[in-house]
């Protein structure tokens, strides 16, 4: 019996599959972030291996004959972590390493050939041509890109909060939410003054708040309307800078569950082939079956699972 692992380590969540080789899960397993670029190397690894484990649990770490790792924010000295993971699992061959886009792409099509638009807490498009990309847009991180992705929905939506606080505008429900997201309370320059504190020590609680933008757009509120209007065309722009032929994956967070930005997304490509990615991990582990026995068309067992 052979098994194939994947993994899909991002700035939120870090997944891990294991799959016999006619796409059964056998293992899955979830962990913290995984982002080396934001988190730090030891913290993703740490992240990956707790992932790793979980998955293996019950199974035999030697029956692995192949397994992709797909980390958001990996460079080159990254695959040294990945190896001492991997060894420290119990696992003899390390992955093959491969970005979160290349499995995300998995988990949506076996199409050699066609377009990712990933919106999770950052952004980015990616042509492929017989599986490898060709050509990438943005992608940029969370300071000087990431267009539409959920990190900018989320600082676009603080911005607005703090600023209608400190210019003395009428509150609305993204006012309210993002106030009571930072714990903020008692007179309006007070509340502004604890958002832009917190803000600032923690980003990533600015990026936690584009689940409110979505909410307070869904609740009437005009400016959060405006901002999830806003992330859908630059989403749109960024596939479009890079789509050729073949479907167009939707995948990330922010793309690939029902929400306001989906579904004005799903509208700017009306008439393209767009299908939505399921499991990242589940992706990987089909891409190292790949690797290994070829093209099995096997994919939908793979991928038709969500994670858990």
């Amino acid at each position: 019996m052979m098994l194939f692992a994947g993994v899909d380590a991002g700035g939120t969540t870090t997944r891990a599959a294991l799959h016999a080789a006619d796409g059964t899960r056998l293992g899955y397993g979830t962990a913290g972030p995984g982002n080396p670029a934001a988190h730090g190397g030891p913290a993703a690894g740490a992240a990956i291996e707790q992932a790793l484990r979980r998955a293996l649990d019950g199974l035999d770490p030697s029956l692995v004959a192949a397994s992709v790792a797909g980390v958001a924010g990996a460079d080159d000295g990254f695959a040294e972590v990945l190896r001492r993971v991997w060894t420290a699992c119990g696992i003899a061959s390390p992955p093959r390493p491969a970005s979160d886009v290349d499995v995300a792409y998995a988990a949506g099509t076996p199409e050699p050939s066609g377009t990712l638009l990933l919106a999770g807490t950052g952004a980015a498009a990616a042509r492929f041509c017989g599986r490898a990309v060709a050509a990438v847009a943005d992608g940029l991180g969370w300071l000087l890109g990431d267009e539409g992705g959920g990190f900018w929905i989320g600082r676009a939506g603080v911005r607005a909060a703090v600023r209608a606080l400190d210019r003395g505008l009428p509150y609305g429900p993204l006012v309210e939410l993002v106030g009571a997201h930072f714990g903020a309370t008692g007179e309006p320059r007070r509340r502004a003054d604890r958002i832009v504190r917190l803000a600032q020590a923690d980003r990533m609680l600015v990026g936690a708040a584009a689940p409110l933008v979505a909410e307070a757009a869904a609740a009437g509120d005009e400016r959060a309307a405006e901002i999830v209007g806003e992330a859908a065309r630059r989403l749109a722009a960024t596939a479009g800078r890079v789509h050729g032929e073949g479907p167009i994956v939707l995948a990330g967070g922010v793309l690939a569950a029902d929400g306001p930005v989906r579904t004005a997304v799903m509208a700017l490509l009306a008439g393209r082939e767009v299908v939505t990615a399921r499991d990242g991990a589940a992706g990987a582990s089909w891409l190292a079956a790949l690797d290994r026995l070829g093209d099995l068309g096997a994919h939908a067992s793979f991928t038709t699972l969500d994670h858990p």
